[in-house]
Protein backbone atom coordinates (compact mmCIF):
# COMPACT_ATOMS: atom_id res chain seq x y z
CA UNK A 1 0.00 0.00 0.00
CA UNK A 2 1.56 3.33 -1.02
CA UNK A 3 2.06 6.57 1.35
CA UNK A 4 -1.17 8.19 -0.50
CA UNK A 5 -3.55 5.22 1.10
CA UNK A 6 -1.66 5.62 4.55
CA UNK A 7 -1.56 8.71 5.20
CA UNK A 8 -3.79 10.41 8.05
CA UNK A 9 -7.04 11.92 6.45
CA UNK A 10 -6.95 14.68 10.18
CA UNK A 11 -3.18 15.26 11.51
CA UNK A 12 -3.02 17.50 14.26
CA UNK A 13 0.44 18.62 15.43
CA UNK A 14 1.58 20.27 18.37
CA UNK A 15 -1.88 22.44 19.08
CA UNK A 16 -2.34 25.01 21.83
CA UNK A 17 -5.27 26.76 22.74
CA UNK A 18 -5.75 29.31 25.28
CA UNK A 19 -8.12 31.39 26.85
CA UNK A 20 -6.49 34.21 28.73
CA UNK A 21 -4.29 32.28 31.65
CA UNK A 22 -6.09 28.86 30.66
CA UNK A 23 -4.36 27.26 28.30
CA UNK A 24 -7.35 23.85 27.30
CA UNK A 25 -4.29 22.33 24.89
CA UNK A 26 -0.53 22.43 24.84
CA UNK A 27 0.93 20.54 22.72
CA UNK A 28 -2.09 17.99 21.46
CA UNK A 29 -1.45 15.54 18.53
CA UNK A 30 -4.08 13.43 16.87
CA UNK A 31 -4.13 11.49 14.13
CA UNK A 32 -7.49 9.88 12.13
CA UNK A 33 -7.32 7.13 9.31
CA UNK A 34 -9.34 7.24 6.30
CA UNK A 35 -12.61 5.14 6.57
CA UNK A 36 -12.21 4.91 10.82
CA UNK A 37 -14.77 5.82 13.83
CA UNK A 38 -12.72 8.12 15.83
CA UNK A 39 -14.14 8.63 19.24
CA UNK A 40 -13.03 11.82 21.27
CA UNK A 41 -13.58 11.53 24.93
CA UNK A 42 -12.00 13.96 28.01
CA UNK A 43 -13.46 15.16 31.13
CA UNK A 44 -15.64 18.86 31.13
CA UNK A 45 -13.51 21.35 30.39
CA UNK A 46 -10.57 19.15 28.22
CA UNK A 47 -11.48 20.90 25.53
CA UNK A 48 -13.29 18.53 23.36
CA UNK A 49 -15.70 21.06 21.50
CA UNK A 50 -12.52 23.73 21.03
CA UNK A 51 -10.46 21.01 19.24
CA UNK A 52 -13.64 19.80 17.09
CA UNK A 53 -13.86 23.44 16.08
CA UNK A 54 -9.93 24.22 15.60
CA UNK A 55 -9.95 21.03 13.25
CA UNK A 56 -13.31 22.77 11.50
CA UNK A 57 -11.63 25.83 11.06
CA UNK A 58 -13.66 27.87 12.90
CA UNK A 59 -11.17 28.27 15.65
CA UNK A 60 -7.65 29.66 15.04
CA UNK A 61 -5.41 28.32 17.87
CA UNK A 62 -2.24 30.32 18.96
CA UNK A 63 0.03 27.56 17.80
CA UNK A 64 0.37 24.15 16.00
CA UNK A 65 -1.30 22.72 12.93
CA UNK A 66 -4.14 20.89 11.32
CA UNK A 67 -3.62 18.82 7.99
CA UNK A 68 -6.38 18.04 6.39
CA UNK A 69 -5.67 15.02 3.69
CA UNK A 70 -2.30 16.35 3.51
CA UNK A 71 -2.56 19.92 3.27
CA UNK A 72 -2.21 22.58 6.29
CA UNK A 73 -5.55 24.25 7.28
CA UNK A 74 -3.87 27.54 7.88
CA UNK A 75 -2.48 27.72 4.13
CA UNK A 76 -6.21 27.19 2.63
CA UNK A 77 -6.92 30.36 0.60
CA UNK A 78 -10.52 31.51 1.55
CA UNK A 79 -11.70 29.98 -1.56
CA UNK A 80 -9.70 26.74 -0.47
CA UNK A 81 -11.23 27.08 2.80
CA UNK A 82 -14.98 27.16 1.44
CA UNK A 83 -14.34 23.93 -0.83
CA UNK A 84 -12.95 22.09 2.38
CA UNK A 85 -15.91 22.89 4.31
CA UNK A 86 -17.93 21.44 1.33
CA UNK A 87 -16.42 18.28 1.74
CA UNK A 88 -17.52 17.74 5.42
CA UNK A 89 -20.62 17.02 7.25
CA UNK A 90 -20.96 17.95 10.57
CA UNK A 91 -23.72 17.79 13.39
CA UNK A 92 -23.75 19.61 17.10
CA UNK A 93 -24.95 18.52 20.32
CA UNK A 94 -28.60 20.33 19.73
CA UNK A 95 -28.89 19.17 16.40
CA UNK A 96 -29.04 23.31 15.46
CA UNK A 97 -31.49 23.11 12.89
CA UNK A 98 -33.04 26.15 12.03
CA UNK A 99 -36.40 26.67 13.83
CA UNK A 100 -37.89 28.76 10.78
CA UNK A 101 -37.58 26.14 8.08
CA UNK A 102 -38.99 22.59 7.91
CA UNK A 103 -36.87 19.50 7.67
CA UNK A 104 -36.80 19.51 4.23
CA UNK A 105 -35.81 22.78 4.05
CA UNK A 106 -33.04 22.45 6.56
CA UNK A 107 -31.41 19.59 4.52
CA UNK A 108 -31.63 21.50 1.07
CA UNK A 109 -29.79 24.12 3.01
CA UNK A 110 -25.89 23.19 2.28
CA UNK A 111 -27.24 22.02 -1.08
CA UNK A 112 -28.29 25.56 -1.90
CA UNK A 113 -25.32 27.01 -1.21
CA UNK A 114 -22.64 24.43 -2.70
CA UNK A 115 -24.44 23.28 -5.59
CA UNK A 116 -26.61 24.86 -9.05
CA UNK A 117 -29.81 22.64 -8.60
CA UNK A 118 -33.43 23.48 -9.92
CA UNK A 119 -35.97 23.13 -7.33
CA UNK A 120 -37.27 19.29 -8.46
CA UNK A 121 -33.81 18.11 -8.14
CA UNK A 122 -33.02 19.54 -4.49
CA UNK A 123 -36.81 18.19 -3.43
CA UNK A 124 -35.75 14.72 -4.58
CA UNK A 125 -31.92 14.80 -2.91
CA UNK A 126 -33.56 15.81 0.01
CA UNK A 127 -36.05 13.33 0.75
CA UNK A 128 -33.16 11.01 -0.15
CA UNK A 129 -31.43 12.09 2.58
CA UNK A 130 -34.45 12.19 4.75
CA UNK A 131 -35.27 8.72 4.27
CA UNK A 132 -31.76 7.26 4.18
CA UNK A 133 -31.57 8.46 8.45
CA UNK A 134 -34.47 6.48 8.77
CA UNK A 135 -36.98 9.52 8.95
CA UNK A 136 -40.60 9.10 7.72
CA UNK A 137 -41.44 10.57 4.53
CA UNK A 138 -43.83 13.35 5.93
CA UNK A 139 -41.12 14.42 8.46
CA UNK A 140 -40.08 16.17 5.52
CA UNK A 141 -42.62 19.17 6.53
CA UNK A 142 -42.61 19.45 9.87
CA UNK A 143 -40.59 22.09 11.87
CA UNK A 144 -38.01 21.30 14.77
CA UNK A 145 -40.38 21.71 17.61
CA UNK A 146 -42.58 19.43 16.35
CA UNK A 147 -40.11 16.66 16.28
CA UNK A 148 -38.86 14.24 19.09
CA UNK A 149 -35.16 14.43 20.46
CA UNK A 150 -34.41 11.68 18.21
CA UNK A 151 -35.88 12.84 14.86
CA UNK A 152 -34.43 16.38 15.96
CA UNK A 153 -30.84 14.24 15.52
CA UNK A 154 -31.48 12.42 12.29
CA UNK A 155 -32.91 15.29 10.64
CA UNK A 156 -29.38 17.12 11.56
CA UNK A 157 -27.31 14.14 10.35
CA UNK A 158 -29.45 14.32 6.95
CA UNK A 159 -28.21 17.86 6.44
CA UNK A 160 -24.68 16.80 7.50
CA UNK A 161 -24.20 14.02 4.76
CA UNK A 162 -26.49 16.33 2.36
CA UNK A 163 -22.96 16.89 -0.25
CA UNK A 164 -22.24 13.17 0.35
CA UNK A 165 -18.84 14.39 2.53
CA UNK A 166 -16.15 11.70 2.88
CA UNK A 167 -15.39 13.11 6.21
CA UNK A 168 -18.36 13.47 9.25
CA UNK A 169 -17.94 14.90 12.34
CA UNK A 170 -20.53 14.47 15.26
CA UNK A 171 -20.81 15.92 18.62
CA UNK A 172 -22.22 14.63 21.34
CA UNK A 173 -24.67 12.54 19.22
CA UNK A 174 -26.81 10.79 21.56
CA UNK A 175 -26.63 13.28 24.07
CA UNK A 176 -30.33 13.45 25.65
CA UNK A 177 -31.16 10.45 23.91
CA UNK A 178 -33.06 7.21 25.87
CA UNK A 179 -31.05 4.29 25.89
CA UNK A 180 -32.92 2.43 22.79
CA UNK A 181 -33.19 6.03 20.53
CA UNK A 182 -29.26 6.06 21.59
CA UNK A 183 -28.41 2.68 20.60
CA UNK A 184 -31.10 3.09 17.10
CA UNK A 185 -28.62 5.95 16.21
CA UNK A 186 -25.91 4.11 16.90
CA UNK A 187 -26.88 1.40 14.62
CA UNK A 188 -27.70 3.74 12.08
CA UNK A 189 -24.46 5.28 12.20
CA UNK A 190 -22.61 2.39 11.67
CA UNK A 191 -25.03 1.53 8.47
CA UNK A 192 -24.37 5.28 7.48
CA UNK A 193 -20.22 4.85 8.19
CA UNK A 194 -20.51 1.42 6.02
CA UNK A 195 -22.54 2.43 2.95
CA UNK A 196 -21.28 6.26 2.40
CA UNK A 197 -17.57 5.11 3.46
CA UNK A 198 -16.93 8.22 5.46
CA UNK A 199 -14.43 8.73 8.25
CA UNK A 200 -16.44 9.73 11.31
CA UNK A 201 -14.65 11.67 14.07
CA UNK A 202 -16.99 11.61 17.25
CA UNK A 203 -17.21 13.69 20.39
CA UNK A 204 -19.03 11.58 23.19
CA UNK A 205 -19.17 10.75 26.47
CA UNK A 206 -21.47 7.98 25.88
CA UNK A 207 -19.63 4.91 27.37
CA UNK A 208 -22.35 2.50 24.87
CA UNK A 209 -22.03 4.55 21.87
CA UNK A 210 -17.65 4.09 22.61
CA UNK A 211 -17.83 0.14 22.75
CA UNK A 212 -20.16 -0.04 19.68
CA UNK A 213 -19.09 2.15 17.29
CA UNK A 214 -15.18 3.46 17.66
CA UNK A 215 -12.47 1.73 15.86
CA UNK A 216 -10.03 4.06 17.77
CA UNK A 217 -10.17 6.59 20.98
CA UNK A 218 -8.86 9.84 21.48
CA UNK A 219 -8.69 10.68 25.08
CA UNK A 220 -7.89 14.09 26.58
CA UNK A 221 -6.51 14.16 29.43
CA UNK A 222 -3.44 16.33 31.07
CA UNK A 223 -3.89 19.08 27.69
CA UNK A 224 -2.91 16.05 25.57
CA UNK A 225 -4.10 13.19 23.60
CA UNK A 226 -3.79 9.21 24.06
CA UNK A 227 -5.16 7.55 21.55
CA UNK A 228 -5.59 4.39 20.73
CA UNK A 229 -7.33 1.20 20.21
CA UNK A 230 -10.25 0.66 22.60
CA UNK A 231 -8.81 -2.21 24.06
CA UNK A 232 -5.45 -0.52 24.34
CA UNK A 233 -6.86 2.59 25.47
CA UNK A 234 -8.47 0.39 28.19
CA UNK A 235 -5.14 -0.72 29.60
CA UNK A 236 -3.83 3.02 29.81
CA UNK A 237 -2.94 3.75 33.30
CA UNK A 238 -3.67 7.24 33.71
CA UNK A 239 -6.14 7.45 36.37
CA UNK A 240 -8.72 10.00 34.58
CA UNK A 241 -8.94 6.98 32.08
CA UNK A 242 -8.89 4.04 34.37
CA UNK A 243 -11.76 6.10 36.40
CA UNK A 244 -13.57 6.34 33.18
CA UNK A 245 -13.94 2.50 31.44
CA UNK A 246 -12.94 0.57 34.62
CA UNK A 247 -15.30 2.99 37.45
CA UNK A 248 -18.06 1.97 38.92
CA UNK A 249 -20.36 2.93 36.09
CA UNK A 250 -18.42 1.34 33.77
CA UNK A 251 -17.92 -2.19 35.88
CA UNK A 252 -22.21 -2.27 35.84
CA UNK A 253 -22.06 -2.10 32.28
CA UNK A 254 -18.92 -3.70 31.17
CA UNK A 255 -18.13 -5.82 34.10
CA UNK A 256 -16.83 -9.22 31.85
CA UNK A 257 -15.10 -6.33 29.94
CA UNK A 258 -13.21 -4.02 32.23
CA UNK A 259 -10.09 -6.07 32.33
CA UNK A 260 -9.13 -4.34 36.16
Amino acid sequence: MDDAATAPVIEVRGLVNRFGTQVVHDGLEMEVRAGEVFGIVGGSGSGKSVLLRTILGLHRPQAGEVRLQGRALGQMSPAELRTFKASYGVTFQQGALFSSLDVLQNVQLPMIEHLPLDARTLDTLGMLKIRLVGLPGEAARKFPAQLSGGMVKRAALARAIALDPALLFLDEPTSGLDPISAAAFDELLIFLQRELALTVVMITHDLDTIFRTCNRVGVIVDRHMVSDTLEGIMGQPHPWIREYFHGERARRRYGGRDGA
